[in-house]
């Protein structure tokens, strides 16, 4: 039973990157993959454990190298994004970017052959069979691990923020979902997901990492599919409520704000500030609000007074922490709009085409 070493936290500010893609034809539509590109090729060095499958053939995650500074992101994603991108062409196959890909039908895809899947399809059954979602995760070190704890609680207010952001599934099965997000939606019907309640102390937690893997409740740690958690074996918080993004400028926006977030807050717990006291019920409003409208939403306000839109959370945030990312998201087309703008006036054709990953 591995819950980590006892002190992983040890370096603040380090940066690691995940995405999720999808395997995709010549027309643009999921197609299993993911065997012949992770396990029966040898892919290009830079990809050396740094690929692998999904619960479904079609979807691929990737992961960068430690990044030691973070102005050193961009390069490290692309590395990264046109490795695997060039990999693929190289076995006929392309590579796109969403939430959940538009056409993607669970009941017409195929189950990867893993043990750790096939055992997560036979425990969970339903919720895990129809688990196409692709997402973005956002490594950022801390060198403390109450301070992680601290910080991992905090953050659950911003969450939402991010889901708005990078809302970029609209549809499901084909099917417009009336959300903005239906990934996110799609993902919580698995078991320990979404916003976590709080912790009082590293130890606390993995006291409940313990628990749920000595009751047989998970596997492995990386079961703890939350929102926000602090990662007891890479000494992260790891942030992973966004969406799939085609865009990598659209990525980098996420880790600049995640990072930026996480440095803020472990400053104000070196100042001993207080934690903030908000119900999870409010937390779960706030990311619901964030499903279903996206750019649109607003939210309960941490002080408990009435509504802010997103908008002006943003612009907020932006200057309070000085990065420029999700000012631009916020004030460009949402992914969810853009791809029902494309679907309704040029077709699915075109918002499979819109969906690919280009060589940067």
């Amino acid at each position: 039973m591995d819950t980590g070493t006892e002190s992983p936290f040890t370096r603040l500010g380090t940066l690691g990157i995940e995405e999720e893609f999808y395997v995709v034809d010549d027309a643009g539509r999921p197609t299993a993959g993911s065997d012949e590109l992770v396990y029966e090729s040898d892919p290009p060095a830079v990809l050396e454990d740094r690929i692998d499958h999904e619960l479904f053939k079609t979807v691929i995650e990737t992961r960068t190298r430690l990044i030691e500074e973070p102005e050193n992101a961009r390069e490290a994603v692309l590395e990264i994004r046109n490795a695997l991108l060039e990999h693929a062409r190289n076995h006929g196959f392309g590579i796109a970017a969403a939430g959940l890909h538009p056409l993607a039908k669970w009941r017409e895809l195929e189950h990867a052959e893993k043990p750790r899947y096939r055992e997560q399809l036979d425990r969970i059954q339903y919720p895990q069979h129809r688990n196409t979602t692709a997402g973005v995760h956002v490594h950022v070190g801390v060198d403390d691990g109450d301070k992680a704890m601290w910080i991992s609680n905090e953050l659950r207010w911003y969450l939402p923020i991010m889901l708005a952001l990078s809302a970029n599934s609209p549809y499901w099965n084909g099917y417009d979902t009336g959300l903005a997000s239906a990934r996110a939606k799609i993902f919580e019907g698995l078991p320990n997901t979404g916003v976590p309640t709080a912790f009082d102390s590293i130890e606390e937690y993995r006291a409940f990492e313990r628990r749920m893997l000595e009751t047989d409740s998970i596997n492995d740690r990386g079961e703890l599919w939350f929102d926000v958690r602090p990662h007891t074996e890479y000494g992260t918080v790891e942030v992973r409520a966004p969406d799939g993004q085609a865009d990598p400028d659209r990525t980098m926006a996420f880790v600049e704000y995640a990072h930026a977030l996480v440095l803020d807050l472990a400053a104000r717990y070196d100042d001993g500030e207080s934690g903030t006291d908000m119900r999870r019920e409010l937390l779960d409003e706030n990311k619901w609000r964030a499903t279903r409208h996206g750019h649109d939403a607003s939210f309960l306000a941490r002080d408990g007074d009435g509504t802010v839109d997103l908008g002006e959370v943003v612009h907020r945030e932006a200057d309070r922490l000085g990065v420029d990312g999700i000012r631009e998201l916020y004030e460009g087309e949402s992914g969810a709009d853009r791809q029902r703008r494309i679907r309704d006036q040029e077709g699915v054709d075109a918002l499979c085409d819109s969906l690919r990953l280009e060589l940067q």
